[in-house]
């Protein structure tokens, strides 16, 4: 199987580190960029300000890490807007975009939503797929995108763009970290988000993608099928360790990400084992069911 090709190869996106700080993709939503970059963040952690404009009112998205400098530049953003906030969400637990979630509406006095009570904290709001957030002259649509983590969620806007956390990135594709990462729930994510039909993703790292964006999720899925093919035909001579597998499939990539790879692999390893296609073996290997 020929390793699929990213559409976002041809696509005039930001270099690796020229992340604009501050961008308004549409103006609804502006994003901030925190100053967290590190090879799993990209160039950072993205934060969503999102208000009907001239509403006088913003709900923050994924505020990320409880960082004084970020909290000064989404405050820069929300005095251009002249905006007060007036809510929290937060895609999933992860604490580069949780961390800052309950200090910040603590500090807005405001109340934080997530997918998980433990995010949300004592005085949130659990939310659930087919629920709605109306703040800030806008309504927010909560999409459960499950699969990079157990409480992943996504938000759907007016516009028709959609807000998709660690679900897509703007650049490379998401780790889905064994135990949690879940493939196959991972992938009816990915379906779910394409019959949307977004007009947009704005990723919880790198750039927004606001060309062919079914294009990017079509890729998304044959990037996971490729993944398994190339753990199965490296299966065939017989069994191997986890270590050997990933030495074997992401011998390309630099080995700084292989941690990530690694967990990446138990959690295909996981969804092939659950498909009957592969079983453990000895220690740590495995082999072709």
């Amino acid at each position: 199987m020929d390793a699929p090709v990213d559409p976002r190869r041809s696509w005039t996106l930001p270099a690796p580190g020229d992340l604009p700080r501050v961008a308004e993709p549409e103006p609804l939503v502006t994003r901030v960029l925190a100053p967290n970059p590190s090879p799993m963040t990209l160039d950072g952690t993205n934060t969503y300000v999102v208000g009907a404009p001239g509403s006088g009112q913003a709900v923050l998205v994924d505020p990320g890490p409880d960082d004084a400098a970020h909290l000064a530049a989404v405050q820069e953003v929300l005095a251009a807007r002249d905006a007060e906030v007036v809510g929290v969400l937060v895609t999933h637990h992860h604490g580069d975009h949780a961390e800052a979630a309950l200090p910040w509406a603590a500090r807005f006095g405001v109340q934080v939503a997530a997918g998980s009570g433990d995010v949300a904290g004592p005085d949130g709001r659990v939310l659930a797929d087919g629920d709605a957030v109306v703040l800030a002259g806008t309504r927010l649509d909560v999409v459960a995108t499950p699969g990079h983590t157990r409480d992943h969620l996504a938000f759907r806007t007016e516009s028709g763009s959609v807000l998709v956390g660690d679900h897509v990135l703007g650049r490379g594709t998401s780790v889905l970290a064994h135990p949690e990462g879940d493939v196959l729930a991972y992938l009816d994510s990915l379906r779910r988000v394409h019959r949307l039909g977004p007009s947009a993703l704005y990723c919880g790292h790198g750039p927004e993608l606001t060309e062919d964006v079914g294009a990017v999720l079509e890729f998304y899925a044959a990037h996971r099928a490729h993944r398994e093919w190339q753990l199965l035909d490296a299966l065939r001579p017989g069994a191997r360790t986890v270590e050997q597998l990933v030495a074997h499939v992401y011998a390309e990539v630099p080995r700084a990400v292989w941690p990530a790879a690694e967990q990446s692999t138990r959690a295909t390893l996981a969804k092939l084992s659950a498909t009957g296609q592969v079983v453990r073996g000895a220690g740590d290997s495995w082999r072709l069911a």
